[in-house]
């Protein structure tokens, strides 16, 4: 494909989507626009969808570079971004997320996206850093929050820009479970199970209900262009 860092594999009815730039897995045009076509094929031909990062990140979030240039990359990125984001959150298909380590920010948002999130145990930070670094939390991003995350931790997670290690990422909702094995094979299998045991005209019915407060939130993403021309 046109998108070096992003590898697909299909089998048993799965696609699975690697993400690896080989340095911190940073979500820049090239990554985007790469998992975004894997998507397209995935709907077309897979059950489920896989999506894994490299060791030890999993996404460290938008690219810093593109981020601290402001301007219009800026406000295209970040829209870019949310455009992917509502597109894996009203997936027709379920998502799995294998966390391979760190998950900061917008990675942790694709993390918020998917159905299931197997995570890698270590010295890993998962959440929503955004107030910290001066970038208020977009509608949609609290709305993801609040679908996924413990009533009890939501204000910690993201207004007060908590992160947590993969044990305690488990109890807030960021991830459902930690495995030390090959978290893509685990994916793999926990996916191919879901095909088999899920009607996919029913799940997709029930993720429009499930998700319908979140997708109608991504309709004010414009909202970022203002977030940016702040920057």
């Amino acid at each position: 494909n046109g998108w070096p860092m992003i590898r697909t594999e299909q089998r048993k009815n799965v696609t699975l989507i690697h993400f690896d730039d080989g340095k911190a897995n940073a979500l820049g045009f090239e990554a985007v626009e790469g998992i975004t076509s894997a998507l397209d094929e995935a709907e077309k031909e897979a059950g489920a969808v896989v999506l894994a990062g490299r060791q030890g990140v999993f996404c460290a979030g938008f690219d810093l570079a593109v981020m601290s240039g402001g301007g219009q990359r800026m406000i295209e990125l970040l829209e870019g971004g949310s455009q992917l984001l509502a597109r894996l959150s009203g997936c027709p298909l379920p998502v799995v997320a294998a966390c391979t380590g760190h998950a900061l920010a917008a990675g942790a948002l694709l993390l918020l996206a998917a159905d299931l999130r197997i995570g890698a145990p270590g010295d890993f930070k998962i959440g929503l850093n955004e107030v910290a670094i001066g970038l208020p939390l977009p509608a949609f991003a609290v709305e993801m929050a609040k679908l996924r995350l413990s009533r009890r931790s939501l204000i910690e997670a993201t207004g007060l820009s908590r992160l947590y290690s993969p044990a305690e990422a488990v109890d807030v909702g960021f991830l459902d479970r930690i495995s030390d094995g090959d978290l893509a094979e685990e994916a793999f299998s926990t996916a191919a199970e879901l095909t088999e045991r899920l009607d996919g005209a029913a799940f997709a019915a029930t993720r429009q209900a499930t998700h319908s407060k979140l997708l109608a939130a991504f309709d004010g993403a414009p909202e970022l262009a203002a977030f940016a021309a702040r920057g």
